[in-house]
């Protein structure tokens, strides 16, 4: 199995937490490609910003898929699935028509495995200013009476790649409190920055810790061995062919494709 794992973000330093805890996750025989936004922000705290991501994702995706041309030369062979690696998820569900391939986002993966661990979680965030995006995610999902609470670090940030290390004290603080104060039964450590620090928290907190990442990995490993097939009609169908201009060769290439599957999966009409 080969699972493309992009960082919506731009920064490397994240991309390097997101590799480790990626291939720590991944079974034996999993394969990684592990990319980082062209273009975009620093990290993602915002809905605009989610937006801004989704596109540099979006490319990426199309880059590995229909015969497309990777930036990194990481052309070998076909993926079998896709990990979009921010907290919110940014470009989803959209990018689900895009792709052939199962696409499976962080967020979605951490409330599933939250959702099968306990009836109430928390979500404990890097920063106040990324809460309402999050809220807007777990009301997507379906689970906004399971949130027990979205507790995070009120404080400036010194460096994004090093907010584990800056803040560790705070985010078990704040971990805690969503047990003994808001009702967890599941604690998310939400965000690419945080990947792998559940690993170093077990056991210093009294109820399961999700970890994004992890999560991720391990949904998309069990997402693409399922086999389901790929999505030809309803809501996730790829979009309709029309007229349309300005788009990358990787994209122009990764739609035409994805709609010529479509129409040959069409039924003959009567």
């Amino acid at each position: 199995m080969k699972l493309l794992v992009i960082n919506p973000n731009i920064s490397e330093d994240v991309t390097a937490l997101i590799e480790s805890e990626a291939r720590r996750s991944a079974s034996p025989g999993t394969s990684l490609v592990v990319r980082t936004a062209g273009h975009g922000v620093e990290y993602i705290e915002t809905r605009f910003e989610s937006l801004i991501a989704a596109g540099a994702v979006a490319e990426i995706i199309a880059e590995h898929t229909a015969g497309g041309n990777p930036a990194d030369g990481s052309a070998a062979g076909p993926i079998d699935g896709v990990v979009v690696a921010a907290f919110g998820d940014p470009g989803m569900p959209a990018l689900k028509e895009l792709a052939d391939v199962p696409v499976i986002g962080i967020t979605e993966a951490a409330l599933c495995a939250a959702a099968l661990q306990g009836h109430r979680f928390s979500i404990i965030a890097i920063s106040d200013r990324i809460r309402p995006w999050y809220l807007d995610c777990v009301e997507r999902f379906g689970l906004g009476g399971r949130l027990a609470s979205i507790r995070s670090i009120n404080e400036s940030l010194n460096a994004i790649g090093s907010v584990q290390q800056d803040f560790q004290e705070t985010l078990l603080a704040l971990s805690r409190q969503a047990v003994a104060e808001d009702g967890a039964d599941v604690v998310v450590l939400a965000g690419a920055p945080l990947a792998g620090l559940a690993r170093e928290l077990r056991g210093q907190i009294p109820v399961p810790v999700v970890d994004g990442i992890s999560a991720g990995i391990r949904m998309a490993e069990a997402v693409v061995g399922l086999q389901s097939g790929p999505h030809r009609a309803g809501a996730f169908a790829p979009p309709p062919v029309k007229a349309r201009k300005g788009l990358s060769e990787n994209l122009d290439a990764a739609l035409t494709a994805a709609q010529t599957a479509s129409n040959a999966a069409a039924p003959a009409p009567n």
